[in-house]
């Protein structure tokens, strides 16, 4: 008899594959293309190449929610400061695109929300970490920006290991785009790179086998009883001192303790919960159906939505 969990969970995932967007994604790249364009113009021989980065480059994005990254690494002397760099290349860019998008300064990165058409771009400016430095080891320093002075400062990082260390790790992906999926759905705040470092770490701990379900879960379980222990870290492969387990408040990881510990129960305790953990997406379940990946339930007890605190923790 075919695995229900298992069964459900791959369809969620056939149906949030980028694919089914293609004509919004090529919208999306065509943008980012213009405005890496732009910043070669305008900064030539100031800058390395720009380069592109985050989900959709690692493979971990869901058509539900996505932007589209691009990493801009300056020369060591194009600039005195990081933070003259951060505000040079956000005027440039609020100058240049104000009349068509909102042009915003986040944490380490300038934001372009294109209202007309829905399509948003993190820029991310960075600055090699010595002179010549970048071509020979690949090290950025990123300005952190903040309202509050005693926030700001630098990060130093290293995009090159970070895509490196999830390349050809096609389940661990799996896993990572069910997590994204959740939090999207249940509109959690937890950074997706902090995820992505978490089910990598459990695959190299536990090497989950079986079924999508068997496997997933066992990264569950995995969170559960590690999140909270004082001696878990999460390095980040582009800067070891870099730990994003301190991203996480003791109250957040408690949460997401109980979140999981539930999750897990209450499927063990009826499989169609997982119908309400995760939903497929509906614009492109009948595409997906249509191609033969629709599985039979029948039998199959309905689906109930768990008691509030069973929801909360």
């Amino acid at each position: 008899m075919a695995d229900y969990k298992s069964n459900h969970l791959q369809e969620v995932l056939e149906t949030h594959k980028m694919k089914h967007i293609k004509d919004v994604f090529d919208k999306y790249r065509n943008r980012r293309n213009e405005i890496k364009d732009f910043l070669n113009t305008e900064y030539g021989s100031k800058i390395y190449s720009p380069f592109d980065s985050g989900s959709y480059s690692k493979h971990t994005a869901v058509n539900t929610k996505f932007d589209l990254d691009a990493v801009v690494p300056f020369k060591y002397k194009s600039f005195n400061t990081l933070e003259d760099m951060f505000n040079d290349i956000y005027d440039k860019l609020n100058n240049k695109f104000n009349n068509r998008t909102t042009v915003r300064k986040q944490g380490v990165s300038i934001g372009l929300a294109f209202e007309e058409d829905g399509i948003d771009i993190d820029i991310v400016p960075a600055r090699e970490t010595r002179v010549d430095g970048y071509i020979e080891t690949r090290n950025l320093n990123l300005h952190i920006n903040s309202l509050d002075p005693s926030e700001t400062g630098y990060l130093k990082t290293n995009i090159k290991r970070q895509i490196e260390h999830i390349s050809g790790k096609e389940a661990e992906r799996k896993i990572i785009r069910l997590l994204k999926i959740w939090k999207f759905q249940q509109s959690k705040k937890y950074k997706s790179f902090f995820f992505e470092l978490l089910v990598i770490k459990a695959y190299e701990t536990t090497s989950p086998t079986g079924n999508l379900w068997t496997q997933f879960s066992t990264v569950l379980q995995y969170i559960v009883d590690n999140i909270e222990n004082d001696t878990f870290k999460l390095p980040d492969p582009g800067n070891g001192a870099n730990d994003l387990i301190n991203t996480l408040e003791p109250y957040q990881k408690s949460s997401l303790r109980s979140d999981f510990e539930f999750m897990l129960t209450n499927i063990e305790n009826n499989e169609k919960q997982i119908e309400y953990y995760f939903e497929k997406n509906d614009k492109f379940s009948e595409e997906v159906n249509n191609n033969s990946l629709s599985y039979g339930v029948a039998g199959a007890s309905p689906v109930s939505t768990p008691s509030s605190t069973q929801r909360f923790g």
